[in-house]
Order: structure tokens, then sequence, then C-alpha cells
């Protein structure tokens, strides 16, 4: 007769060769939403609905792959005046700077299919773009990127300390490795990252580990980091660790919680507080009007 304990750990080693072969097989589908539930792939919403100025900016990656961009330009009509199209608004509102919109590979009209490394060529491709217009202020760049894009920014911030000029995370997590097990709580004793517990046995089956906080102690450029204390996705105290990484090396970081901010609202629900921050960011590392992100 089977005894319960031999019961138990066979019941415990199925759990994890489950865990282990919905990782393997469906960890893209959680790392990259390209679509959010029920919304479609093509865009309802166009930044010509909210009056804003724009061009269609078609970029090729350094793969071949063809994504789709927005380039929203700052004008005058744009003061009175989708998905992060009223943020956008605001944005030239309060922040009077161009901003350009990257669809990763994947995502909105760019073709191809996500992954880490295209993802990181995508992300070069629009900075590249940038650099070479000349209707900017190429010395005035700023990456802005919340959670996923924070992870993107980053490496691409790293990766550029000559065009990028400043760098803004929020709601950004430390890893993937560590967001397994958020996601999945009995993955966490398997896979994490250099900061978690455990013996870390599974860590080679994630594709896309976006170890964000190995990449932000080694960016040089201003950060600031804007924590929504409510983030129901991305525990806030990786937002901390991430500070605390980078400010260790970086004395030019600037922390700011917000109490009522979740994943995706903290710019809402932050109101001017939430503005006020990043304009003063500006006016001190990045002087002058007109910035592009």
């Amino acid at each position: 007769m089977v005894s319960y304990v031999s019961v138990l750990l066979y019941g415990v080693g199925g759990i994890v060769v489950a865990g282990m072969a919905l990782l393997v097989a469906f960890q893209e589908k959680l790392v990259y939403v390209p679509v959010l539930p029920g919304l479609t792939k093509s865009y309802p919403i166009t930044p010509a609905r909210l009056r804003l100025v724009y061009e269609d900016v078609w970029l090729r990656s350094s793969d071949g792959i063809r994504l789709h961009s927005w380039f929203i330009k700052l004008f005058p009509e744009c003061r009175d005046i989708a998905h992060r199209l009223e943020m956008v608004r605001i944005m030239l509102q309060r922040l009077q700077c161009n901003v350009f919109m990257l669809s990763y590979r994947g995502y909105g009209a760019s073709d191809g299919y996500p992954s880490q490394h295209g993802i990181i060529n995508d992300a070069q491709a629009a900075l590249d773009h940038l650099s070479q217009r000349t209707d900017i202020d190429t010395d005035r760049i700023v990456v802005f990127g919340r959670s996923l894009g924070g992870a993107v920014g980053s490496e691409l911030t790293k990766n550029n300390p000559d065009k990028v000029a400043a760098l803004i995370l929020e709601n950004t997590f430390t890893s993937i490795l560590d967001m397994a097990g958020v996601l999945l709580p009995f993955l966490k004793w398997v896979i994490g990252g250099p900061g978690t517990k455990g013996p870390k046995i599974l860590n080679f089956l994630v594709r896309s580990p976006w170890s964000t906080i190995d990449i932000i102690g080694q960016v040089k450029q201003p950060i600031l980091f804007l924590s929504g204390l409510q983030d129901e996705m991305v525990p806030p105290s990786h937002m901390q660790m991430l500070y605390a990484k980078a400010a260790a090396r970086n004395r030019q970081c600037v922390f700011v919680e917000f109490p009522t901010g979740m994943h995706m609202d903290t710019w809402l629900s932050g109101g001017d507080h939430y503005w006020r921050t990043i304009q003063q960011f500006f006016e001190k590392h990045v002087p002058k009007t007109g910035y592009d992100i």
C-alpha cells in the first residue's frame, strides 16, 4: 500500500512538472501581452482622434522586422486639447514635449513575435531614428518606460549613454525571474533573481529574464523612479529595490511614491503631483524646454 507521504511527494512532483511544462510552453504569453483582453490588435483610436499632430513612422529593426511607431509632435494646438493617448495628450500639455511611441514586434501594427533580444533591437532602432531627426533636439531625448517598458528602457539607456539624456521608470519589475514567483507562487522556490532565496534550478527555462536589477546599476544618466503603492501587478518593493541598486552608484536618482497609484493609473491618480515631479526632474537634469520622450 502506498503511504500518504509517497502520495504527497507524487502530488508535489506532479505540480512541479506541470508548472515547468506551463512555463516552457506559455511563458511568452505571460511576459508579453500585445493585445489586452477585450481589445483588438488594430488601433481603434489614433492620435488624430484627440486632435494631436502626428506622423506614422515605419522602422526596420536590425534583424529586418518592420515596426510601426507614432511620432506625436508638440504644436500650439496640442495645448488645448487608444488606450494611452489621453496620458500622452496631458504629457504634451504639461511637459511641452514631443512623444515617440513604439510598437514592439508583435504589438500593434508591427510585424514579428516578441522576444527579449528582438525587443531590445526594436528599441535601438527607434532611438537611432530619433537621433537622426533634424526637427528635434537630440541632446534632450528622455526614455520613459512603464512595467515591461521600464526593463526595455533601462537596457536602452545603459547601452546609449551618448544618446539618452535621462530615464524615467514607472512601476517596473526587478526581473521576470522574480515576477515568476509573483504570478505563480510555487515557482518562487525554484526560479528567482539575485536577491531571492532558493536553488533557482529552473532559471535556465526562462527565455526572457529581463533582469532590470542587474542593468539599472550600470545606468549613468539621471533616473526618476515613479512608484504606485497600490500596484496590483508588480509589488512596489521591486521599485524600491531598483532604486536602491541604482542610487548606490548613481547620485542622480530620484524616487517618488504615489499612495493611490495602481499599475496603469499612477499618472492619473497622482494628479498634479505626478506631473510636477517630472517637470522638476526635467528642470534639474534636462534643462531648457523641448524634450523628446
